[in-house]
């Protein structure tokens, strides 16, 4: 069967990455270090850099693996830790691929032993074959994709090298040497002649890498073409090297670069990419170099290729109906809340999404485990209700029911479905005695949940490893508002989760706009938007029940006896009272979130109703 890297170039040319190296270096770490040990020792800056090509665009990364070999880690004292060291730089490459949620290429990177063969070294055929074997071997452990065999000079030391790969795998092998200025390598053999002699050992792609630069790498390109049929690959050098200020650096400009690639592909290139001096940029001029002249090849891939993931956000034109677009207009928003079902069918919850949408809702607040009682998770209902009624969802995510892992594996897989809006809450307590045993986890509070969000907006979780890209979480907190005696510690927790960095509040329900004024006198001028809780009333009876026998639930004594004149009228009454205190409020907040009774959604959609019209 032909493997998926051989298709993908046949299909169009692809882009390899630059340098590893030469970053390396720039980052602070002197020539004299085994570049190879990083994988052990500073694996997040190798990682990095391997993130920062696939931000560029390319379609292969290779492993920082280039002198892990046996014979060439003998040189500080490593030979023994070949296996891990290339093991660390397989596993390194494929983190950052998965970190980038993109399907590049993962190339097991194998370099020469650095030392001269016999006769004139001590290093036989026999030591180099078996050197090279072994770090295939580890190499494959971990998963890679193919073989790059490049800065070879010696051919026959590629020879071994070849060999030592194909006794292991039939993975594609990708075998490029380095070209001098005068367009032969080091062993004598001018470029036609190492063409055909890698095809004859079973290289899928034959080409060039490091030595030269761009100008005479494509010479060498059009040497190689008349003289092999294999697939072609060229990764030059930046130029030639320069000693500046005691650094080393190339002159080649990305623009250059970009150049490179289009000419080097219409001679024939499916492989391009870069080695010394090369950087993302380099990279990333030429990608858009590419692209420019291969549209068409491109949607012939996207045929192939596994479905996308969603768009990332990045850069993206803001919805203008989305919930943050609406809050930063200063629109009035409406929200209402719809608890999931306790079992299977969510049909009515769904019609309910349904009818408030058609009514001018802006978003549904979907609950998770309201009370602590098991329901339909917030996130299989949200994603319920988008794909059959098209509602913006807000979902309360509690850390009640899941330790800091699973949290945000939810979170993760919130956002890649495109929810956008969480309100971090702690929970209520799981309760006993209901058939259930389950136990609170508390690996963080709400606040904690608001700080784990926002590292998520910066491109990182919890532990601040990096997540790909940075998510755009809207991040709501809850606030108890008037009812607590402990009004200055509920105070004190609302400051903080505004420090963690909450983007909205939504309040506990009041009744009049006295508990509103009130309030606001009590806790200042709020720095974010305010979404107001309101819970229509539709009974004395149920005035009464909040009132007396709900933590947190204040109802005015004048509300009260209004509903108990109201008598068989009361929803209609609660619903008068509801409006009026809307409109009252509608200066002093960003807009309302409309709280259900009994699962009856007819009070919400005939007060968005009255507030739409």
């Amino acid at each position: 069967m032909a493997h998926s890297f051989l298709e993908r170039l046949a299909q169009q040319p692809l882009l390899a990455d630059g340098a590893m190296g030469t970053l390396i270096y720039a980052r602070g770490v002197p020539f004299s270090h085994a570049y190879d040990e990083l994988n052990a020792s500073q694996p997040d800056l190798v990682e990095q850099i391997h993130r920062e090509y696939i931000a560029a665009g390319v379609d292969l990364i290779e492993t920082n693996t280039f002198g892990a070999n046996r014979i060439r880690l003998a040189e500080f004292g490593l030979e023994d830790r070949v296996r891990e060291l290339n093991n660390r730089g397989v596993r390194i490459a494929r983190e950052a691929r998965e970190v980038a949620g993109e399907g590049v290429f993962v190339a097991g990177s194998i370099g020469p032993i650095g030392q001269p063969l016999a006769p004139i070294g001590a290093v036989t055929l026999h030591n180099v074959r078996q050197a090279f074997r072994e770090q295939v071997e580890a190499l494959l452990e971990r998963g890679i994709d193919l073989v790059v065999l490049e800065t070879f000079y010696d051919l026959a030391e590629i020879t071994e090298a070849i060999l030592a790969v194909r006794e292991t795998t039939d993975l594609p092998l990708v075998a490029q040497m380095s070209f001098g200025e005068e367009g032969h390598i080091s062993s004598g053999q001018d470029a036609a002649e190492v063409a055909r002699a890698l095809e004859r050992l079973g290289a899928d792609v034959v080409g060039l890498n490091c030595g030269v630069g761009p100008q005479r790498a494509l010479d060498v390109v059009h040497q190689l073409a008349q003289a092999t049929g294999r697939p072609l690959s060229a990764q030059p050098n930046a130029g030639l090297p320069a000693t500046v200020g005691g650094r080393t650096v190339y002159v080649s400009t990305p623009e250059y670069f970009a150049d490179f690639a289009r000419t080097v592909t219409a001679a024939g290139v499916r492989l391009v990419g870069g080695c010394c001096g090369t950087t993302p940029e380099h990279i990333r001029a030429m990608k858009i170099g590419l692209t420019a002249v291969d549209a068409p090849a491109a949607r012939r891939v996207a045929v192939v290729t596994p479905a996308p993931p969603p768009p990332s956000d990045d850069g993206a034109e803001e919805n203008p109906a989305a919930l943050r677009a609406k809050l930063e207009r200063g629109d009035f928003v409406v929200s209402v809340e719809l608890d999931p079902p306790r079992g299977l069918n969510p049909r009515k919850a769904i019609e309910g999404a349904i009818a408030l949408r058609d009514v001018g809702v802006d978003c549904i607040n979907i609950g998770d485990s309201p009370m602590a009682t098991v329901r339909m998770s917030a996130m299989g209902m949200a994603l319920l209700m988008i794909k059959h009624a098209g509602v913006e969802p807000i979902i309360h995510c509690t850390t009640r029911d899941r330790n800091l892992m699973a949290l945000q594996s939810e979170l993760l897989g919130a956002h890649a479905n495109g929810i956008r809006n969480i309100i971090a809450l702690t929970g209520d307590p799981p309760r006993q005695g209901q058939g259930t045993k389950a136990t609170a986890i508390h690996d963080v509070d709400s606040i904690g949940l608001i700080a784990m969000l926002k590292r998520f907006n910066q491109g990182i979780d919890a532990a601040g490893r990096p997540i790909g890209r940075r998510a755009d979480f809207t991040v709501a907190c809850a606030w108890p508002g008037p009812g607590p005696e402990n009004f200055q510690k509920e105070l004190d927790r609302l400051r903080q989760k505004i420090e963690a960095g909450a983007d909205l509040i939504m309040s506990q329900p009041m009744w009049t706009i006295k508990q509103l004024v009130e309030l606001e006198r009590r806790a200042g001028k709020l720095p974010i938007p305010h979404l107001l809780g309101i819970l229509p009333l539709e009974s004395h009876k149920h005035a009464e029940l909040l009132h007396h026998e709900v933590p947190g639930m204040i109802v005015p004594d004048e509300v009260r006896e209004k509903m108990r004149r109201a008598g068989e009228h009361g929803r209609e009454v609660g619903l008068e009272l509801t409006m009026e205190f809307i409109e009252q409020a509608r200066k002093h907040v960003a807009g309302v979130y409309i709280i259900t009774s009994y699962g009856r959604y007819g009070v919400a959609i005939d007060l968005a109703r009255q507030l739409r019209a």
